[in-house]
């Protein structure tokens, strides 16, 4: 195949779940994860030992968000001072705290909608792009925040597979590297497995912020036909990545940037997890030799949000 000129030529040649589970569905490949798809998850468990993946909201280090997204601010708005200047307590004499968030909905470990990311004026499912406009009235995240997100999961260490703390910005994975770094740890990934991928590339935010944002370009997969078929054979319901953005910033080959949101997210109905802490979960695994897991998510129920943050829980 010869590269496309464009976005849209690929994304017309990638292939599409549109209507597999009728005209009206906002949650895309998630169908997947039906009753067995959860006791297959539950079978995996075998210590009982619980690792959360979100990252702290608020750390203050500062949080890794999208370039041009705020960063999340905390406000007190009720404790002890208050009371000291004459507050008037509740009757019995109890004293309580109080407090508010401003942030961006995907400014932290979060669900993406999918309706979060379109090309050729159609998003999920083949509705219009307009019902973006002012709220998402479409594939936003509440449907999945309803349903609930709940199945084998499998963490595949790619940078552990590379051999280094930390992936470098600007390194692409294809599916090549999926399948030898799952030969390399001994796992099989299976249809409908939720995929974790650790780069652990926001140590490096971490380390130096100011020089993480510079030229940025994140680690992550790169567009290929043989990945999105493989996603599409495996019937892969959730990718869950390290990252801001889930893929590489702009595709080596093409130049493009955000084609796996369109050719999985927008075109599969594949959900996107993103910026996830895999540091308790990575020890576990290396641990355990073992890289299989109940894994269970649910987003916050937003109205007409593109995203939600979440904080997924793997039970090894």
């Amino acid at each position: 195949m010869s590269d496309p000129t464009d976005l849209a030529e690929l994304l017309a040649s990638a292939p599409h779940n549109w209507g597999r589970w009728g005209p009206d569905d906002e949650v895309g490949s998630l169908n997947h994860l039906d009753a067995a798809q959860v006791l297959r998850g539950v079978a995996a468990v075998r210590s009982g030992r619980v690792c959360t993946l979100q990252r702290l909201i608020g750390d203050p280090a500062g949080d890794p968000v999208w370039p041009g997204r705020p960063q999340p601010s905390r406000r007190m708005h009720l404790d002890e001072s208050k009371y000291e200047a004459g507050f008037p307590e509740m009757p019995g004499g109890a004293h309580s705290s109080d407090d508010s968030i401003r942030m961006s909905l995907q400014g932290s470990t979060q669900y993406d909608a999918l309706g979060h990311v379109w090309h050729s004026g159609r998003i999920w499912n083949d509705r219009p792009a307009s019902t973006t406009n002012g709220e998402m009235r479409f594939a936003g995240v509440d449907p999945i925040a309803r349903r609930g997100v709940v199945g084998r999961g499998i963490l595949l260490d790619l940078a552990g597979h590379l051999g280094v703390d930390a992936v470098p910005a600007g390194t692409a994975f294809d599916l090549a590297d999926l399948l030898a770094c799952a030969d390399r740890q001994g796992v099989t990934i299976e249809k409908h497995d939720i995929l974790l991928l650790r780069t652990n590339h926001l140590a490096l935010f971490d380390a130096d912020p100011e020089a993480f944002f510079a030229d940025f370009c994140e680690p992550g997969l790169a567009y290929s036909p043989e990945l999105v078929d493989w996603f599409a054979e495996r019937g892969i319901p959730n990718l869950v990545t390290d990252t801001i953005g889930n893929e590489i910033t702009t595709d080596p080959r093409t130049g493009f940037s955000l084609t796996l949101h369109n050719a999985l997210m927008r075109n599969l109905g594949v959900a996107f997890t993103e910026l996830c802490d895999f540091s308790a979960l990575i020890e576990a695994c290396r641990k355990t030799g073992r890289w299989e897991f109940l894994y269970a998510a649910a987003p916050l129920r937003v109205h007409g949000a593109t995203g939600s943050p979440v904080n997924p829980i793997a039970v090894l």
